[in-house]
């Protein structure tokens, strides 16, 4: 068994393939398939289940997959910490975003990070539920709220502000809510962006806070959708303000209670911490700062 397989191995489950990996490496699909073979005859055991599509782990695949991902890293931080720190970036990231983010920026931001840095490629998985990355495989996570676990490092990007609103047809159907409370005679669209608690919207008065539990026929974990039925005038809805800026800025969407929302979360990179976290992942963070900065009006 070589060091090297093994950080094939670790290439191969987080491509997803092994043509990429090849491609990665400059060496052809049946080399890279030779070099798995050797590695699972060494260990006597299967570690991949192969089909003409697709890769999965084995039980003793998945049981190697940590270790030899941890070999990777470490024979990558090697080669950094001998390079020169104005070497061109290169490499490959797999992040995950949340959503709202990533059809709002993150998509044409990373895109433009991938055409600064041509040796850098990115796979951005779109997805509003807290992945773990280590377990996950993910080398940067941007997420609203914190993780609490002590294997990553977090770094604040921006905070998000959030707003009720609803359009001007719906108010002009169904009345006005005068106070928040009265938001439980209403008609709420409720998204579903954590495991518990979507119903309960939270509110200030005099210093004090009070929740609201509102009620809704409609809910979903796909922001982009309470939006379409807010627009169409279904409901009242409490989402990050970036989602309905621009609908706010012409007159599609009217906020409510401006003064008494009590939400604000975090935006956070998150990344496994390793001794070294790699140039690239560094830059693509700082990049993906200074574009949520740019529009730090959505946010609030």
């Amino acid at each position: 068994m070589h060091a090297n397989d093994l950080v094939l191995f670790s290439q191969v489950i987080e491509l997803g393939s092994f043509k990429k990996a090849a491609e990665l490496n400059n060496i052809t699909n049946s080399v890279v398939s030779k070099r798995i073979t050797q590695l699972e005859q060494s260990l006597n055991a299967q570690l991949l289940y192969r089909t003409t599509r697709s890769l999965a782990l084995t039980e003793a695949g998945k049981k190697l997959a940590s270790s030899a991902d941890m070999i990777k890293h470490m024979t990558q931080e090697a080669i950094d910490d001998v390079k020169d720190d104005n070497e061109t970036l290169n490499g490959h990231i797999n992040m995950s975003v949340p959503t709202i983010s990533g059809d709002l920026l993150l998509g044409e931001a990373v895109a433009e990070f991938c055409h600064l840095h041509p040796n850098v490629s990115v796979n951005m998985s779109l997805d509003n539920r807290f992945v773990d990355p280590v377990q996950e495989g993910f080398d940067l996570v941007i997420r609203t709220g914190l993780l609490e676990d002590s294997s990553l490092i977090a770094r604040h990007i921006i905070d998000s502000q959030w707003v009720v609103c609803c359009s001007p047809e719906y108010l002009r159907q169904y009345g006005q809510p005068a106070t928040p409370t009265q938001l439980t005679e209403h008609h709420c669209l409720i998204y579903v962006y954590q495991k518990a608690g979507a119903n309960n919207w939270v509110f200030k008065h005099d210093g004090q806070q009070f929740t609201v539990t509102v009620n809704g026929a409609f809910a979903s974990d796909n922001a982009s959708a309470l939006r379409k039925a807010a627009l169409a005038g279904h409901g009242i809805m409490h989402v990050p303000q970036c989602l309905v800026h621009e609908d706010l800025l012409s007159g599609a969407l009217v906020t409510l209670f401006d003064k008494e929302i009590d939400k604000t979360i975090g935006v956070y990179a998150l990344h496994p911490f390793i001794k070294k976290t790699p140039r690239k992942v560094l830059a693509l963070v700082e990049h993906i700062k200074q574009v949520y900065l740019a529009k730090g009006e959505y946010f609030g």
